[in-house]
């Protein structure tokens, strides 16, 4: 498998585990530190989940030998599954839900989904030169 399907499907399973990684933390005055994790920060943070995980399926099935029609070019279809999940992410890191307002800070987990989307569409990219 060449860097570029590596990278993909890696991208993918990193961006989908970072559903599962802190997304927001912080303490209150009198309280311990909290972490809210992507998936409870409502419908965006499982969208990101699903995203990834189709871009693991992706890659999955070209290793398996599974060819998509020619007029479908898989690296498009990485292109926009991780581009949506950049804009979703960049949602997030833009506006906090309302219940999470006490956990002001941004943690890790959105910050390695975004770079997780930005290897997928650079893996998508590569992909495309390499299908031409």
């Amino acid at each position: 498998m060449a860097a570029a399907g590596q990278a993909t499907w890696v991208a993918g399973l990193t961006l989908a585990l970072s559903s599962f990684m802190g997304w927001y933390s912080g303490s209150g005055a009198e309280g311990p530190t909290v972490s809210v994790l992507g998936w409870n920060t409502g419908t965006l943070g499982k969208f990101v989940f699903v995203l990834g995980i189709a871009i693991v399926l992706l890659a999955v099935r070209r290793g398996a030998g599974i060819e998509l029609p020619r007029s479908l070019p898989e690296s498009l279809i990485v292109i926009v599954l991780a581009t949506t999940a950049t804009i979703l992410l960049l949602i997030r890191i833009v506006s906090i839900p309302d219940e999470f307002a006490g956990t002001a800070d941004r943690a890790i987990g959105l910050w390695v989904g975004l770079a997780s989307a930005a290897v997928a569409i650079v893996a998508g990219l590569v992909r495309a030169g390499e299908e031409l």
